[in-house]
């Protein structure tokens, strides 16, 4: 899907990192929600309440999910499932785009 409808954006950025990541949360009519953001070049780590989903839009990066001792390579047009409840951190290579969708379970 390239674009959403009938959506409501809250103005307000979520800036991480001092501003090396930045995303605006998108709420769906039924009361879900995903944000779109930039990643610039570094090293993160993110907590999650949720379970997410991190749909790579553009960019490269590789990822270390829980439990995972390997780190997995993501470049534009993949994604990658984090669970509820956990870590997970992020080696940014270049300005990367996302889409991150957060599941209630």
């Amino acid at each position: 899907m390239s674009q959403f409808e009938n959506v409501t954006i809250i103005k307000q950025a979520n800036v991480y990192f001092d501003g090396k990541v930045t995303s605006r949360t998108v709420v769906f009519p039924d009361g879900t929600k995903k944000t779109l953001g930039i990643m610039l070049p570094g090293e993160y780590e993110f907590g999650t309440g949720d379970k997410e989903v991190m749909e790579i839009l553009a960019g490269d990066l590789k990822v270390l999910l829980p439990g995972d001792t390997e780190w997995k390579h993501i470049q534009g047009g993949d994604e990658f499932v984090v669970p509820a409840n956990s870590k997970f951190r992020l080696q940014v290579a270049v300005v990367t785009d996302y889409c991150c969708s957060y599941i209630k379970e």
